[in-house]
């Protein structure tokens, strides 16, 4: 009964987790468009997008990201033998990955925090689809197991790739022919 009370705790901060990276990175887009706009609307958009990314980063995604490697390292010390399967060593990979990403999403903050964010809209929103490929891979890792070949998931973790940056691409390009920002 305690290995599941873990496993949900930690399902719910990994969730809690990445919908903080996910929507940490959407704030860093806006705040960077902001960076465009009149005077007037740049001091205010800028304030407020760095007082909601301040309390999201540490409110929500930190405390998320170290309870859910908390419940993780339970996880493991429960279950030990886990260490020794090949997907999870590769799931282990993955969020070794993500930890890398969260990283560079406090460089960003950082950046923020200093009114110097160095990376354009473009990079940010498709450094915000690594994330969403790191959950893939894990969630497909853990949910398959051994039965997920290394061709296959490899094939599809790079065409979910390739069809996220196609997604961004289109997206770019019908944005700057409606522009979206008079409506």
């Amino acid at each position: 009964m305690e290995y599941l009370y873990v496993k949900s705790l930690h399902i719910i901060f990994i969730t809690t987790w990445f919908a903080g990276l996910f929507y940490i990175i959407r704030l860093f887009i806006y705040y960077k468009e902001a960076e465009e706009k009149t005077e007037i609307e740049k001091t205010i958009l800028v304030k407020q997008y760095q007082l909601m990314i301040k309390r999201l980063w540490y409110i929500i995604t930190w405390p998320s990201a170290v309870l859910a490697t908390i419940f993780a390292i339970t996880l493991l010390v429960l279950q030990p033998s886990w260490l020794q399967q090949s997907w999870m060593q590769i799931k282990l990979a993955f969020v070794a990955l993500l930890f890398i990403y969260h990283g560079s999403c406090q460089v960003m903050y950082n950046q923020i925090k200093n009114n110097n964010l160095k990376y354009s809209s473009t990079f940010l929103r498709i450094w915000n689809e690594v994330a969403t490929i790191i959950l893939f891979a894990c969630v497909f890792l853990v949910v398959l197991k051994n039965s997920l070949g290394w061709v296959f998931g490899t094939v599809g973790i790079i065409g979910f790739s390739i069809l996220l940056m196609l997604g961004i691409k289109l997206y770019k390009n019908i944005r700057s022919k409606n522009s979206w920002e008079k409506e």
